[in-house]
């Protein structure tokens, strides 16, 4: 991932959380992203967890075993995080 987000998509994200998360705040949290975490379910789960706190988003054990699947179908690693982004902004 770039080291600049998007705005169109920092912009996106908050609309549909309806919350004013910041570039710094996604930063901080992307800069704790090692390339093991998307192959650490624990990890993964985890990094699951701190997004839904930081946009202040309940997110379901279903949907976490979900997002969690299809991260391990897609062989998914921390080079293609913008096409998990993407995943989710489309839920």
């Amino acid at each position: 991932m770039s080291k600049n987000i998007p705005k169109d998509a920092l912009n996106a994200i908050n609309k549909k959380t309806g919350k004013n998360i910041t570039e710094s705040a996604v930063k901080k949290l992307a800069s704790t992203v090692k390339p093991t975490t998307m192959q650490n379910e624990d990890q993964l789960r985890q990094l699951i967890k701190q997004v839904s706190a930081m946009a202040n988003v309940p997110v379901s054990e279903n949907t976490i075993k979900d997002i969690v699947s299809a991260v391990k179908k897609s062989g998914m690693n921390s080079q293609s995080m913008e096409t998990l982004m993407q995943m989710m902004m489309k839920k």
